[in-house]
């Protein structure tokens, strides 16, 4: 399946993202990291594994980040709302998010305030779990946290508290990877995200 390149406008500023998949399919929408872009699910064939496996999968570009314009300087307010939007326009419905590291502040307090607006959540190392912590057990999806085992940024620690927070939760760790897993052991990760997939839709 080819992959697309597209833009939305949120907030009268430009959105970038990577589309594959069928418009009528379950939903993925790929978040990334400081040190990353939607490209990067390009280029470890994230998007083409996700369409070949029967599902819509869309990367984008954060505010600030690859082709999207603007900057992650929100309040929590804004960012929830930025999500909302986000997926309004995508005309995405209830997707499985995949959340890493700097992605966490964007995306945590929209689960935490409307989880039922996603039908799963992959936390990739994110960030802002701890400062999160009394609200997690509002996440009311089921959630898969993958770490690296050699994650020197976020500790593994909080992995446990994100699982052990919300009704459904499940640890894996990839071993011999960092803190961005999916770079270091694509194989592995995709492994876990299609398994989870498939339980969760």
């Amino acid at each position: 399946m080819p992959v697309t390149s597209k833009s939305i406008g949120i907030k009268s500023q430009n959105v970038h993202y990577l589309e594959s998949g069928s418009h009528h399919s379950k939903n993925v929408l790929l978040l990334h990291g400081a040190s990353f872009s939607a490209e990067t699910w390009r280029q470890i064939g994230t998007l083409d594994i996700l369409a070949k496996e029967g599902y819509r999968a869309v990367a984008v570009d954060l505010p600030g980040f690859g082709g999207s314009a603007g900057s992650l300087e929100m309040d929590a307010k804004q960012r929830r709302q930025w999500i909302v939007e986000l997926l309004t326009a995508l005309e995405m419905e209830r997707p499985v998010v995949v959340v890493p590291s700097m992605s966490g502040r964007l995306a945590l307090p929209w689960l935490i305030a409307e989880s039922d607006g996603a039908s799963g959540l992959v936390a990739v190392a994110p960030v802002a779990i701890s400062e999160n912590a009394r609200n997690l057990k509002k996440i009311g999806v089921p959630v898969l946290a993958i770490w690296g085992e050699r994650d020197s940024l976020v500790p593994q620690q909080h992995a446990d508290m994100l699982v052990e927070a919300v009704a459904d939760g499940e640890k894996v760790i990839i071993r011999g990877a960092g803190h961005a897993a999916y770079m270091n052991d694509p194989g592995a990760f995709h492994f876990e995200v299609l398994n989870f997939l498939r339980r969760v839709f």
